[in-house]
């Protein structure tokens, strides 16, 4: 039996009044539901053809616009209709912060229900475009077309396409010409292998067959101009592969290391799949602050450098070390946060459940010649217990850093037993922040909070927190 279909109807002239979650624009329908809108402006007056109904709200796409919002600007990229990347790139920047900060701010009270002290403005990011050091591509023998395309009587014979994937089809690639996420020459490399493949009869994978030559592209950048290319190749075919390869060193010779994968396994992870260094090194450098970090295709590093340097002054600030603290890094990831503080710090402790992560970590401390820091890999959990800490000392400030999804209860619990004097609390997810600080309000208060913008023409926003013991007489 079929899914049902949805009853689409179309509301008329309504008036987009803020920004919510995951980027969309916000109205009231004339029956009071609120309408989530993937492609308005707050300030737009739209008419609005449904796509999804529920008892307590609709969601939509705006198909006409009456009164374009004096917040509303022209999107740069040509993709801009289609990719759904950028989500903002149709507001100015300006308002971009604004309701990035109110959604920090919103959550923090609403979720948290705690006492709040005014927000320090939040920190917008100096390149609004062209910031991000990693962009990952995908090939495909299967283009998506438009429904102009799709309509029209032209024959399109090429359907092989270089970029990202569209929302909701898993077998369907969108083509890029020129993406504003990274810096030349990533656009060039791109378009370069692209079209090097079409003109030499390389196939592009087809995600439905499970078959072709090549399968994703990765290139990676650092702020001192280093250059990282991976390509992924499904197939095992030696001339064709050499072919790709010789073609990128010759014709980009500015890349620092060029690296390929024959990955035929039913996704295209590569975290468990063998790294071949084609020229070059196997690595490239990352720089902050006179620091190195040494980052492979596998590693993980902030995907704005720039951004992620305010990011960590911003945590540093709010730790306020002397130099004599014990210093605990919870989730510490590559280890980029403790060295960052280790210089004003007596000793700092990394934890991280990502074994590799670790093992950079200590590669890039021993780089640095940083003999303060130790770094321990285990779930979290399991590890940062009261045995952990007889072990490593009392900590007088704590850095946590969690995923998307925040902080086990277990995790929160044991930071509530040891009662660091001050926490600083690193989050790319306010709502799951919001629920651990609500956690963590019997023994600390917010001292003070200040959003940072990574994501330029993204709804994505981080947030700093440090919170501080109460007295015992509040």
């Amino acid at each position: 039996m079929g899914r049902k279909k949805t009853n689409r109807i179309i509301l008329e002239k309504l008036l987009v009044t803020g920004a919510g979650a995951k980027g969309k624009a916000i109205a009231k329908a004339p029956d009071g539901r609120v309408v989530f809108i993937k492609n308005a402006v707050p300030g737009d007056v739209v008419d609005v053809q449904t796509t999804k109904k529920r008892k307590s709200y609709f969601e939509g796409d705006a198909i006409a616009i009456h009164e374009a919002s004096p917040k509303r600007v022209e999107p740069p990229c040509q993709h801009f209709k289609h990719c759904g990347g950028c989500k903002w790139q149709n507001m100015g920047y300006e308002y971009q912060l604004e309701y990035k900060e109110d959604e920090v701010v919103n959550n923090l009270k609403r979720l948290g229900k705690i006492e709040l002290p005014e927000v320090t403005p939040i920190a917008g990011s100096a390149d609004h475009y062209f910031y991000r050091n990693k962009m990952e591509f995908s090939f495909s023998d299967s283009k998506w077309l438009t429904p102009q395309q799709i309509k029209s009587d032209v024959i399109i014979e090429n359907r092989n396409a270089l970029g990202f994937h569209i929302a909701g089809m898993w077998d369907k690639i969108l083509d890029i010409e020129k993406c504003h996420l990274q810096r030349d020459p990533s656009n060039a490399i791109r378009n370069g292998i692209r079209d090097f493949a079409v003109i030499n009869n390389l196939s592009f994978f087809s995600p439905r067959d499970q078959e072709g030559l090549l399968r994703t592209l990765m290139i990676r950048t650092s702020s001192n101009g280093e250059l990282m290319v991976l390509v992924q190749f499904y197939e095992d075919h030696e001339e064709q592969r050499k072919l790709v390869m010789e073609y990128l060193k010759e014709t980009f010779p500015e890349i620092t290391s060029l690296l390929y994968v024959i990955n035929n396994k039913g996704n295209d992870t590569i975290y468990d799949q063998e790294i071949i260094c084609y020229a070059g090194r196997n690595h490239i450098f990352e720089e902050m602050e006179g620091l190195k970090f040494k980052i492979n295709a596998k590693s993980f590093y902030q995907t704005n450098s720039e951004q992620a340097y305010e990011l960590y002054k911003i945590t540093r600030d709010f730790a306020d070390l002397k130099g004599n603290e014990t210093v605990y890094d919870l989730y510490t990831g590559t280890g980029t946060i403790a060295q960052f503080i280790s210089a004003k710090a007596k000793k700092v402790v990394g934890i991280e459940s990502v074994p590799d992560a670790i093992a950079a970590a200590k590669e890039n401390a021993q780089l640095n010649g940083i003999e303060n820091v130790s770094f321990h890999v285990g779930d979290m959990k399991s590890v940062f217990t009261q045995e952990f800490v007889s072990k490593n000392g009392i900590p007088d400030v704590i850095v946590t850093d969690p995923p998307r999804d925040g902080m086990h209860k277990d995790v929160v619990a044991q930071l509530l037993k040891i009662a660091a004097p001050r926490i600083v609390y690193v989050s790319c997810n306010s709502a799951t922040q919001a629920r651990d600080l609500a956690l963590l309000d019997e023994m600390y208060k917010v001292e003070k909070f200040q959003p940072v913008d990574m994501f330029p023409q993204t709804h994505h926003v981080e947030n700093v927190v440090l919170l501080t013991k109460r007295n015992s007489v509040e």
